[in-house]
């Protein structure tokens, strides 16, 4: 029976980034099990298709390092292998005066994570940019862009498949034994035998980390991101991605406009508490996932902190004239007739068990395996850049161990 190298559970943009590394870098064998019939089927797929710049993260931070480099690396891999993409830029606006702080350190942050060309805008300047936004100040960032990651999901498979990596779908990983020599998948479609793993399974990442006796100090909560689509007539009030000043208590962005490489504008997230780790539906429901979620203390700790925005975020997900108000900061003109419900999101948030947000990539390594327990946005964005981390980590780790 064939026994494989590295086993990847998880074909979302991550997992394919790092098996595309793995079998680019080197010639061992390489399978990538994923649960669904098709590739990145959960947040890679469900996301908002944009190019992160770098201007949130904490200097230094994994992501803004991921994130700098990964971007560059991202737009030259479209360019190579003729994905569209457009370095459209984006605005971010300040429309009160108590947001001009923090608007500020956003700059800081940008310049010292190497956004040169950063441009701070006047309430005129910003109407040069976007003639319909309503602001005293902004930042233009010219770098950010938009793509489809489901279409650069699928070019890195099938790299990694050109370089004899192997993909399963419809593969649900369902437990671990060790072997001499090794460690055998349980999945409910065959037997995997490798010699390690690597897990990139997004929303399910912590489940499977216990299920192969590690237990991380985290624990998946998801929240959805629900967006309105703006109908075709009104597509002529946005022309970059219009963002909001964000509240740096929380590690969500604000609902906000984006432009998507097929034609379309998005208005949105909100960010509301989940009751099923797929649920893109409000009416998503699934019991286990529920009481993971209300079992476990750290998410009462995160509650108690952040209850009034939470209650805000459901208020929004069920009232369609609040979530036009958030638009109408930005957009004025925005009326509840101008927006159609689209498609939502799910974002796998770890949240430590002290109640606090893990906002920056979290990967433990154990014998024989490397988990990928937080890898938020801008994973997408930096994908290229943290697969090679990965890969990286996986040769030390694994052939190369001190």
């Amino acid at each position: 029976m064939k026994q494989n190298d590295i086993a990847i559970i998880g074909g979302g943009i991550v997992g394919m980034a790092t098996a595309m590394a793995l079998t680019q870098q080197s010639n061992r064998s390489v399978i990538v099990i994923e649960a669904e019939k098709k590739l990145a089927a959960h947040q890679t797929g469900h996301n908002s298709g944009v190019i992160h710049s770098g201007l949130y993260y904490k200097p230094g931070s994994l992501k803004a390092k991921n994130c700098v480099t990964g971007r560059e690396m991202l737009y030259r891999f479209c360019a190579e292998h003729g994905i569209a993409h457009d370095r459209c830029g984006k605005l971010v606006v300040a429309t009160r005066e108590d947001e001009l702080p923090a608007l500020a350190e956003l700059e800081r942050r940008g310049r010292e994570n190497g956004l040169a060309d950063l441009k701070k805008l006047s309430a005129d300047e910003l109407k040069e940019y976007e003639p319909h936004v309503s602001g005293i100040a902004g930042l233009h960032v010219p770098v950010t862009g938009i793509v489809d990651y489901i279409e650069v999901t699928e070019k890195y498979a099938q790299i990694m498949q050109q370089s004899g990596g192997e993909i399963r779908k419809n593969s649900k990983f369902l437990g671990l034994q060790k072997e001499p020599g090794g460690l055998v998948l349980e999945t409910n479609d065959a037997e995997i035998h490798c010699k390690n793993l690597i897990n990139c399974g997004g929303l399910q990442s912590d489940r499977i980390a216990r299920a192969c006796n590690v237990y991380p100090a985290v624990r998946i909560v998801p929240f959805r991101g629900e967006y309105y689509e703006l109908k075709p007539e009104k597509h002529y009030l946005i022309h970059h991605l219009i963002y909001p000043v964000p509240d740096p208590r929380f590690p969500f962005l604000g609902v906000h406009f984006t432009r998507m490489i097929h034609g379309g504008r998005e208005a949105g997230p909100n960010a509301v508490l989940a009751f099923k780790r797929e649920g893109y539906r409000k009416s998503g429901f699934y019991l286990p996932d529920t009481l993971s979620v209300f079992s476990y203390p750290g998410f009462w700790s995160m509650a108690a902190k952040y209850w009034k925005m939470g209650m805000g975020e459901f208020y929004r997900s069920f009232s369609k004239r609040a979530f036009v108000r958030a638009l109408q900061r930005l957009i004025p003109e925005i009326q509840s007739e101008d927006i159609v419900p689209a498609a939502a999101g799910v974002r796998a948030q770890a949240v430590a068990s002290r109640g606090g947000l893990v906002d920056d990539f979290r990967i433990v390594t154990a014998e024989h395996m490397i988990h990928v327990l937080n890898a938020p946005s801008p994973a997408a964005t930096a994908s290229i850049a943290i697969g090679q981390t990965i890969a990286d980590k996986a040769q030390k780790t694994f052939f190369d161990p001190d």
